[in-house]
């Protein structure tokens, strides 16, 4: 009994203990929270609280095109995730036509200086989608560590298809057994161990620097046929023949226009440069490699996750569509309380987006068969005209 009364004890004090450290619904202008950098003078694009396409959900928008956008707001107070998870959480709702940007978020350290906020400002973590076409679709991941901003090492693919004009869910958690999860609309696009995820760690093994490649190695995986010969007579066959079924037109003057010659067309007999044919090389080894040995460099770190200080929330993107509406901004240290938040208020707005977009849709459809229905008269109309000028 005792052991039961100490266990809720301690689940109690776990849920008093976990905190927001930093939300924002939008629910009101953001004038007064958030501050606006001036480092990039009239290039700095102007923010509005205002909602997207076939929304009734405001939030903070990136209004023009072919702008830089810097804002920062502060936490409610320092946060040092040591022990804790990160959970670091946001909707974004891009433009119908998004060429190209990124809609990603950063956490920054104490120490910000929010008038000048700029891209050289340290950070702990970058995250959010970038996008410019279909080549690059991606969901950012960035950690600082040790100084260096480490980019995931391989993509986390958003998927061109994902990018549409609906809002959309983007979360960071990061677990204090140096483990990560990348979710999008509430799904795991990526997980796992933070070292495996991103350069953090010297390799555990490195080449041997005293291995080298014996000198009768073979890496040559094919090789010339030696049985293989140039056919007799190969070198003979022209690239070009005079076509054999032109004629002489009759206008030809040969006098004034000189000797005729039918005009050179591609021989048909001729192969190309002749090359021998290439054959497995029976003597290949494969792909030299030097000896691995343990990397004399390589340390463990068991916080890797750890940052002592995060004040900071800061949106410092270049868009070329301006529209992107960014909401929900999160940042705590309770897994549960942004599911929470997610299905209280990301499922919602979805729904009444994809409710207005099916109105839109359908009123648009109706215009376009009532347009058809008018033109289709009007052709009937002239067909009647027609008919009686005949009579």
């Amino acid at each position: 009994m005792k052991v039961a009364v100490v266990l809720l004890g301690l689940l109690a004090l776990q849920c008093v203990a976990a905190k927001v450290f930093f939300e924002d619904r939008f629910d009101s202008d953001f004038a007064g929270r958030w501050v606006q950098s001036s480092y990039k003078g009239k290039d700095q694009g102007a923010l509005k609280h205002a909602a997207g396409e076939f929304s009734d959900n405001k939030g903070l928008q990136c209004s023009e095109d072919m702008r830089w956008y810097t804002t920062s707001a502060e936490m409610t107070e320092e946060f040092n995730n040591e022990g804790k998870p990160l959970v670091f959480q946001f909707t974004a709702k891009l433009p119908k036509k998004f060429d190209c940007g990124g809609a990603y978020i950063k956490i920054l350290p104490a120490g910000l200086n929010q008038k000048n906020f700029d891209g050289d400002a340290d950070y702990n973590i970058m995250f959010g989608p970038d996008i410019c076409g279909y080549s690059t679709s991606k969901i950012h991941t960035i950690f600082n560590y040790k100084g260096k901003n480490l980019e995931k090492t391989d993509e986390v693919k958003l998927g061109y298809s994902d990018k549409d004009e609906f809002t959309h869910l983007y979360t960071l958690i990061v677990n204090p057994d140096n483990t990560y999860d990348i979710q999008f609309d509430g799904v795991s696009k990526a997980s796992g161990k933070l070292e495996d995820g991103w350069k953090f760690l010297p390799p555990k093994e490195i080449d041997d620097p005293t291995d080298k490649k014996p000198s009768d190695w073979v890496d040559e995986p094919k090789m010339v046929d030696p049985e293989d010969k140039k056919p007799e007579g190969y070198d003979d066959i022209p690239k070009q023949i005079r076509d054999p079924d032109a004629k002489q037109p009759e206008e030809w003057d040969e006098e004034s226009d000189g000797e005729w010659e039918a005009p050179m067309i591609d021989n048909p007999e001729y192969k190309g440069e002749w090359k021998p044919k290439m054959i497995d090389n029976p003597d290949y080894k494969g792909e030299w490699k030097a000896k691995q040995i343990a990397n004399p460099e390589y340390f463990t770190d068991d916080k890797l996750y750890h940052f002592k200080s995060s004040k900071f929330v800061g949106i410092e993107v270049w868009q070329v569509n301006g529209g992107t509406v960014f909401d929900n901004i999160l940042v705590t240290d309770d897994v549960e309380y942004a599911k929470k938040m997610a299905d209280e208020v990301w499922k919602g707005v979805v729904d009444a987006e994809k409710k207005l977009k099916e109105a839109e849709d359908a009123k648009k459809k109706a215009e376009e068969e009532a347009n058809k229905k008018d033109d289709d008269e009007d052709d009937d109309d002239d067909d009647e005209d027609d008919k009686k000028e005949e009579l």
